[in-house]
């Protein structure tokens, strides 16, 4: 991809995270799926919006409500009655689930605290970002974060945070 020069002698501004996930994918010949819950659509969003997207993503499920995460992800709903939804088993089987549904290479997962409330005896900016890939020793990569701010700040940084787990893996 090209990059923006900038202003003259200024250096090259940096791709965005979700372009250089989608070009890196579609060299690869990889496809994706998203399974999200705090940030609504965002993730999903941010990578519908690279031109050549179409090459790669295969979809999004917003399972907000607790009772779709089992209904349309696969987590059971025991483990959620036990857990909660945020919770690192959680986001790994919600990245399984979605990757499964929607025939993708690799799902990608999102489930947190937004705030300003707690949730499931969870502080807000508390948020678990899961990979599930074949091509993972493990089949799933889950990432713990704690994040300051308020609740945009949060989703965003969820957004972000879930790419950077995904272009660390490829």
């Amino acid at each position: 991809m090209s990059r923006d020069p900038g202003p003259a002698g200024a250096p090259p501004a940096e791709e965005p995270r979700a372009a250089a996930v989608v070009a890196a994918c579609a060299a690869r010949g990889l496809t994706l799926a998203t399974a999200e819950s705090l940030t609504g659509g965002a993730l999903c969003s941010a990578l519908v919006e690279v031109p050549g997207a179409s090459r790669v993503l295969r979809g999004g499920v917003v399972a907000y409500a607790t009772d779709l995460k089992a209904l349309l992800l696969g987590v059971d709903a025991g483990l959620l009655a036990e857990r909660g939804a945020v919770d690192a088993a959680v986001a790994a089987v919600r990245g399984l689930g979605v990757r499964a549904r929607l025939g993708a290479d690799a799902g990608l997962a999102t489930t947190g605290v937004a705030g300003p409330d707690p949730q499931d005896g969870r502080a807000p900016g508390t948020v678990f970002v899961a990979l599930a890939a074949a091509w993972l020793p493990e089949g799933v990569l889950v990432r713990r974060l704690h994040l300051a701010g308020e609740r945009p700040a949060v989703r965003a940084a969820a957004v972000e945070a879930a790419l950077a787990l995904l272009a660390e893996a490829l």
